[in-house]
């Protein structure tokens, strides 16, 4: 611990931004944090990492200052960062500490600050076009550019960073001509309504998806199983994969496939959120969905999914994508015959996203918040998964 100088006593404490914080977790850094938000939103989502320690003390607790148990818990020897859900609770708990002597920063804006941390990476694939991935920490949450001579395409964008897709498809010197989704998400808030809206893109949905009830305010198109959207030079392959959601959706650039939440790099989808009653059907559908659409492809295909948890690991590239014949090695659930299959899927399915519901109907297009309530309604995991214990070899 150090001591603080009285003259700098009237001195804010020290901020990070949720940018920086991530960097050093990338790079390695060893970060401790003290979460001071309650103990079921610290067990719900929380920051963490391999080179992350952690300490869940609620602030309610920190308000007269810092008990005796929770100083014996904290390090005298590195810098601690506090976090609260917005960042107001945690700088006053940073200040506390700060008058103890630690070496202590707070983060911006709390956890909500966290959730707008956004990242770009390109995939190193050979498709003749730009493909990049936009990886949302937070929550898990995966959506996709395809660029190709001046055209581009959206696959799965949050419409909480529609201006980083707008922004980006300009800097490559393109313009926006297909907004698409998947299908319809329960974890987070499509973009493909903003994008409509802000840009000149088609909103895209799949047929099935749309049977659902959507009640766009703009105009969109629906896509089926074998039709083809050209976007520039390469054309993108509508591969109708059923079982997370009747309405699940892949699609094929080249030898990358975008299977949204049909298949991820450590896991398979859960599929009970359309219908918890029918889970098992929908199980077997996305059984035959796997078997007879996704796993027939190349080995060497590109699976880029929607989501990814902290189970996952990433690509040699940075993105979470994998090779389709690796997950075949590594994945037990691709091997399992359909019974085996349906039973290990339904037996252990995670939370329910938060929201989920009110996020459904917002994609539909039967609610209209805010963005700053549509912020709100997403944050936390996304739990579009089935349990990952015994998925992998």
């Amino acid at each position: 611990m150090t001591e603080r100088d009285h003259s700098d006593a009237d001195e804010p404490v020290a901020s990070i931004a949720p940018e920086e914080l991530k960097e050093r977790i990338d790079d390695g850094e060893e970060v401790f944090v003290l979460d001071t938000r309650s103990e079921d939103d610290f067990e719900e989502w929380r920051i963490d990492g391999e080179s992350v320690e952690v300490v869940n003390y609620p602030y309610y607790e920190l308000i007269d200052g810092i008990p005796e148990d929770l100083l014996e818990a904290l390090p005298d020897d590195r810098e601690i960062t506090v976090l609260c859900a917005k960042g107001g609770a945690s700088e006053m708990v940073a200040e506390h500490l700060e008058s103890e002597g630690y070496d202590v920063d707070h983060l911006e804006r709390g956890m909500k600050g966290w959730a707008r941390v956004y990242e770009y990476a390109e995939l190193d694939v050979d498709v003749d076009a730009t493909v990049a991935q936009y990886r949302r920490p937070s929550s898990g949450c995966l959506a996709y550019l395809v660029v190709s001579d001046g055209e581009a395409a959206v696959v799965d964008p949050l419409r909480a960073f529609t201006e980083e897709y707008v922004q980006d498809v300009r800097t490559l010197g393109a313009e926006l001509r297909y907004a698409l989704d998947t299908h319809v998400h329960a974890d987070h808030v499509s973009g493909i309504r903003a994008l409509a809206e802000t840009t000149d893109a088609t909103a895209v949905l799949p047929e099935p998806a749309a049977d659902r009830g959507a009640t766009y305010d703009v105009h969109y198109e629906t896509v089926a199983d074998g039709d083809v959207l050209s976007v520039g030079g390469v054309e993108i392959e509508v591969v109708h994969t059923p079982g997370h959601t009747t309405g699940m959706t892949a699609y094929g650039v080249g030898n990358v496939l975008f299977t949204g939440d049909g298949l991820f790099t450590e896991s398979v989808a859960r599929p009970d959120l359309e219908d918890p009653e029918a889970a098992r059907d929908a199980a077997r559908t996305l059984y035959e969905s796997l078997q007879g659409k996704v796993l027939t492809r190349p080995d060497d295909t590109v699976v880029a999914p929607a989501h990814f948890s902290d189970a996952a690991t990433s690509a040699p590239d940075g993105t979470h994508t994998a090779e389709l014949g690796d997950l075949t090695e590594r994945m037990d659930a691709l091997s399992m015959d359909e019974d085996e299959f349906v039973d290990f899927v339904v037996s252990d399915v995670p939370p329910r996203p938060a929201n989920y519901e009110e996020i459904i109907a917002t994609n539909l297009g039967r609610r209209s918040p805010d963005d700053e309530t549509a912020f709100e309604l997403e944050l936390g995991p996304n739990n579009c998964a089935a349990s990952e214990g015994a998925l992998t070899n």
